[in-house]
């Protein structure tokens, strides 16, 4: 799937569509993605700020998908664990980015390739229009690289 495809679709995902939450980017590579977070009456808490789980719902999926269409199809990747720091209250819209440098796919390849698991923590932050941080999130994902579903050197091919 393209990218730009992926961005279309996410955007009318009804978890995103309703509560503001729109993917602005995702480069071609799969490297980068920008999300942002319009303020809409119904995404306000009690206080006229952003709500805390629309926030960490921005930034929700993203290291995941990201990592698994980097990684293929010979990798397990899935959510783990995830922290957010509220730092200040957020208004407008608000942007999240998400990066995924060689250093870190290299990282990933090389503790998962004798099939072990490796949990890995992403950090981001959420920042208002003004480039103020208004959230900070860790994600933490894991992956494992898939059995190898070929016959060893030798072995007779399943019938």
């Amino acid at each position: 799937m393209k990218p730009s495809v992926f961005r279309h679709g996410i955007n009318l995902w009804p978890p995103f569509l309703f509560t503001g939450i729109h993917v602005a980017d995702v480069s071609p590579d799969w490297r980068h993605a920008r999300v942002e977070l319009r303020m809409r009456p119904w995404n306000r808490n009690y206080v006229g700020t952003h709500f805390g789980g629309s926030l960490f719902a921005m930034t929700d999926p993203f290291w995941m998908l990201l990592l698994m269409r980097l990684l293929g199809r010979d990798y397990y990747v899935w959510d783990q664990s995830g922290s957010i720091d509220f730092v200040k209250p957020g208004r407008g819209t608000v942007t999240a980015r998400f990066d995924i440098d060689d250093a870190v796919l290299e990282e990933i390849r090389q503790a998962t390739a004798g099939g072990a698991k490796y949990l890995h923590w992403f950090e981001n932050e959420i920042v208002n229009a003004d480039g103020e941080v208004v959230a900070r999130v860790r994600k933490q994902v894991y992956v494992r690289r898939k059995p190898d579903r070929r016959p060893a050197q030798g072995d007779a091919p399943a019938a």
